[in-house]
C-alpha cells in the first residue's frame, strides 16, 4: 500500500469524496473565525483548502507523512505551514492550535491512539480534536461496491473493514483511550457521479491505496474478472452516483 503517489492520482481517487467531505467535516466540527488549526494527514490538501477558506492561510498548518503529496500542498498553499510528519510525532509544541482535525487518516496510523493523543499535545486545553473515517465495516463507505466485488471473487482478499475506526462507534474508543473527553459521534454523508463505468474504474488503476495496491497485484485475468464483477453491481450507462458515508467524532482536549 502506497500514498506516495501524484496528487492528481490521489485527486482522482478519493478527491472527490474527500473534498464534500471536508465541509461537512469543518460543519460537524465547528470552527471559528480566529482560531488557529491543524491539519493531520492534510494528503493533497482537500480539508486544508476548507480550512485556508475559512480561517486564512497563516491561521492553518499541516503534515502528512507522504514525500509527494507534502510537495504537491506546499505547491498548492505556499503561505501554509506544511512539513512532513506522522500524526504520532508532530512537530509542533504544547498548546500550538485551537482545533486539530484528521480527515480520513485514523485508519492509516501505525498507532491511532498514540497519533490522537500527539493531536491533543498540540491542542490548547479545552480545544477541539476531530476525526473521520470512512465505513468501511458496514459497507456505505465510497469503495463498498469494489470490495464486495473483490471479497466474492476472492474470499481471502484484506479489505477496509478491519482498520480503525471504520465501524461504528470505535473512533469514540479509541478517542476515549487517547484521553479525550466529552466526546461527540456522528455519521456525514456525501454523494458524488460518474460519467460512467469507464470514469468510475479508472481510479482504482493508480495504485492508490489498500484499493489501488490490491488491483496492482492481481494479474491480468483476475483484474478483467474484478473489473467485470464491478460492472455488474453499478448501472450499465451512466451517470452513476455514489452516496459515501463516513463515521466522525470530536473530543476535547484535557
Amino acid at each position: 500500500m502506497s500514498f506516495e503517489v501524484g496528487a492528481d492520482a490521489y485527486g482522482r481517487f478519493m478527491g472527490r469524496y474527500s473534498e464534500p467531505l471536508a465541509e461537512r467535516f469543518v460543519e460537524f466540527a465547528g470552527l471559528t473565525p480566529g482560531q488557529s488549526a491543524l491539519d493531520v494527514g492534510c494528503g493533497a490538501g482537500a480539508l486544508t483548502a476548507e480550512l485556508v477558506a475559512r480561517l486564512g492561510a497563516g491561521a492553518v498548518a499541516a503534515v502528512d507523512p507522504s514525500n509527494a503529496l507534502v510537495a504537491a500542498a506546499r505547491t498548492r498553499f505556499p503561505e501554509v505551514d506544511i512539513r512532513r510528519a506522522a500524526a504520532e510525532s508532530l512537530p509542533f509544541p504544547d498548546d500550538a492550535f485551537d482545533v486539530a482535525y484528521a480527515q480520513l487518516v485514523v485508519h492509516f496510523m501505525a498507532d491511532p491512539v498514540a497519533g490522537l493523543r500527539e493531536m491533543a499535545r498540540v491542542t490548547r486545553p479545552a480545544g477541539v480534536v476531530a476525526a473521520c473515517v470512512w465505513d468501511h465495516a458496514g459497507g456505505s463507505g465510497p469503495l463498498a461496491v469494489f470490495w464486495r466485488a473483490a471479497l466474492d471473487l476472492d474470499p481471502r482478499a484484506h479489505d477496509e473493514s478491519g482498520l480503525a475506526g471504520a465501524r461504528e462507534g470505535h473512533l469514540a474508543e479509541l478517542f476515549a483511550a487517547a484521553g479525550l473527553r466529552d466526546i461527540e459521534s456522528t455519521v456525514l454523508t456525501v454523494r458524488t457521479t460518474f460519467a460512467d463505468f469507464a470514469e468510475w474504474w479508472e481510479p482504482f488503476t493508480l495504485g492508490v491505496g489498500p484499493a489501488g495496491a490490491y488491483v496492482g497485484g492481481l494479474d491480468e485475468r483476475d483484474r478483467d474478472a474484478l473489473r467485470a464483477r464491478c460492472a455488474a453491481s453499478l448501472p450499465r450507462e451512466g451517470p452513476i452516483e455514489i452516496a459515501a458515508s463516513a463515521w466522525a467524532a470530536l473530543g476535547h482536549a484535557a
